[in-house]
């Protein structure tokens, strides 16, 4: 068994006027979420940002079009999937990233981890999302967008 390695990617989609996609988890259904990924095997972080906003999305757009925000979270694994991780392991590293698109468009979801798609104004997509650090770099969308346009 290849064991998940503790390193995962937030990647928030948005359009310019900050709508929010958000996707229901297919495990936990009325739990949404960014896109979410663990990465793999020696694929660097921005690959998997890509990779996983291609595989629960059908978005393709080029690694360049990601914005990393240099940020990180520490957050303790769910028990119900430490299972996927070596024996041991606990915690997770979950790496920010952000990507504007041109509009809230339709969204080809992977139906093995999702249900659904909305697109929220990001106040209310801040509300909606169980996790609490994928709520507050939505909640941080609004200045990172200023401080990138300046």
């Amino acid at each position: 068994m290849q064991y998940k390695r503790p390193v995962s990617v937030l990647v928030v989609i948005h359009t310019a006027d900050l709508q929010v996609l958000l996707l229901e988890r297919a495990a936990h259904a009325g739990y949404w979420q960014s896109v979410t990924g663990s990465q793999e095997n020696d694929e660097s972080l921005i690959a998997t940002a890509a990779r996983e906003v291609a595989e629960e999305t059908g978005i393709i757009l080029p690694q360049s079009a990601f914005d990393d925000w240099q940020r990180t979270n520490t957050f303790e694994i769910f028990a119900e999937w430490r299972h996927r991780y070596a024996p041991g392991v606990l915690e997770n590293t979950e790496h920010v990233f952000s990507l504007e698109v041109a509009s809230a468009q339709p969204v080809v979801i992977a139906p093995d981890e999702h249900l659904d798609f909305t697109w929220l104004p990001w106040r209310e997509a801040a509300t909606k999302c169980f996790s609490w650090s994928n709520r507050d770099a939505i909640l941080q969308l609004p200045q990172r967008k200023a401080s990138s346009a300046a």
